[in-house]
């Protein structure tokens, strides 16, 4: 059974930055793709970024420059470094481990930025 967990979340200060982990139980590099996703309050999941196994990124518009996704598959991890954080990035964030056939999520963390 495939298992994610999510950490690093909390409250921060606009401007701040918070580091989000994923690890997986088991290596993360058998999967095809680790995405990260958030929900804020009232609306929809969206899709921060996709980072394939070949190890190419594309980020949401409106966290280019700000975010920054790494991996580690020594440590079967993922990382999002948020910088610059702004109010409306206020959501819980999850990540997704897809491929062929499946899809796994995590429980998912909590962010929020606010003074």
């Amino acid at each position: 059974q495939v298992q994610l967990e999510e950490s690093g979340g909390g409250l921060v200060q606009p401007g701040g930055s918070l580091r989000l982990s994923c690890t997986a139980s088991g290596s993360i590099a058998r999967f095809a793709t680790v995405n990260w996703y958030r929900q804020a309050p009232g609306k929809q999941r969206e899709s921060i970024d996709t980072r394939t196994r070949e190890g190419s990124s594309y980020y949401l518009t409106s966290v280019k420059g700000r975010f920054t996704i790494g991996r580690d598959n020594v440590k079967n991890t993922v990382y999002l470094q948020m910088n610059s954080l702004k109010p409306e990035d206020t959501a819980v964030y999850y990540c997704n481990a897809a491929g062929p056939g499946y899809s796994h999520w995590g429980q998912g963390t909590q962010v929020t930025v606010s003074s």
